[in-house]
């Protein structure tokens, strides 16, 4: 119910302002968002490259205007450029959530955010390093993988995110686990109905390694996204079992949660990736954290409850 309710509230706007506004709200966010400029972000970025890998995501989705859309464009290409010039493209490669491109706009949304996405790839390519599309609800599943299949005709190294608690995403796992493929499998972090997705968190567990089985035994590059100790074991397991060596896939991690973690994976020689997001539109990001760690919920209504 709680988790409901704060994803139900990571699109309301009477719940944005109060929590934009709230004094404790800078310093819990500062958990999850490494800056809110390009920046005051890459001190992270440059951190974490000591001994992980990174994945950059300039936060914004939902977009309803096309300026808005192309201003994401233009961050990303500054973004690209000077992971370029700093040092890092080796290290660090981009996510992208579509719907942060055009992808709802009325029209031609899907033609506006594949070419937009396809200007950041081509500066993600000049840079030489990746980008991951993000998935979103499952309303934009088949608009999402549509955009992806283009995509790779022109840049095969293109990764996408599959989330576990979906029905459909054992099937999507197959068609995805073909060489040169990159899949990020997650749990998913929506409020989805029970008509499409997994609700009980057995469920989707029993979910994510049924997916993860699909994506090891494939010949694509799975990219395990899991905080939750059993799964990532299971993953080193299934791993070995499928004669994986550490460059053959990786563990993912947010900024933020586990860093402890994070580090006992990288000093075993495996490869971690820690998804970096930055900017000024961190609010739906935010509230989908909340609603994962009911220690923060519990902290942050305290502190709003009390100004502060």
């Amino acid at each position: 119910m709680l988790r409901t309710t704060l994803l139900a509230a990571a699109r309301s706007r009477t719940c944005r302002t109060l929590v934009e506004c709230a004094p404790v709200t800078r310093g819990l966010v500062a958990k999850y968002v490494a800056g809110s400029t390009l920046e005051s972000a890459l001190p992270a970025v440059e951190r974490l490259t000591a001994d992980r890998l990174v994945t950059l995501d300039h936060l914004g989705e939902d977009t309803r205007d096309a300026g808005q859309a192309q201003d994401t464009v233009d961050a990303y290409s500054r973004l690209l450029a000077e992971l370029d010039r700093a040092g890092l493209a080796e290290r660090a490669e981009v996510s992208v959530k579509l719907s942060a491109v055009g992808q709802f706009l009325p029209g031609d949304g899907e033609k506006i955010a594949l070419e937009n996405a396809r200007r950041i790839c081509e500066a993600a390519a000049a840079a030489g390093t990746t980008v991951t599309l993000d998935m979103e609800d499952h309303t934009t599943v088949d608009s999402t993988l549509g955009i992806l299949t283009e995509l790779r005709t022109d840049f095969p190294w293109v990764g996408a995110v599959l989330q576990a608690y979906l029905h459909r995403t054992q099937a999507d796992c197959r068609d995805l686990s073909g060489a040169g493929s990159r899949v990020r499998l997650c749990k998913g972090a929506y409020d989805e109905p029970a008509s499409v997705a997994y609700r009980d968190k057995a469920e989707v567990d029993r979910s994510y390694v049924r997916c993860l089985r699909v994506l090891m035994a494939g010949q694509g590059y799975p990219m395990v996204a899991s905080h939750d100790p059993r799964l990532v074991s299971i993953a080193g397991a299934l791993a070995e079992s499928g004669g994986r060596g550490p460059g053959d896939y990786e563990h993912q991690m947010l900024y933020g949660i586990r860093e402890n973690e994070q580090r006992r994976i990288a000093e075993q020689g495996r490869r971690m990736r820690v998804y970096v997001p930055y900017g000024d539109e961190w609010y739906g990001y935010f509230m989908r954290r909340l609603a994962e760690r009911p220690a923060n919920v519990a902290f942050f209504a305290r502190s709003l409850l009390t100004n502060g």
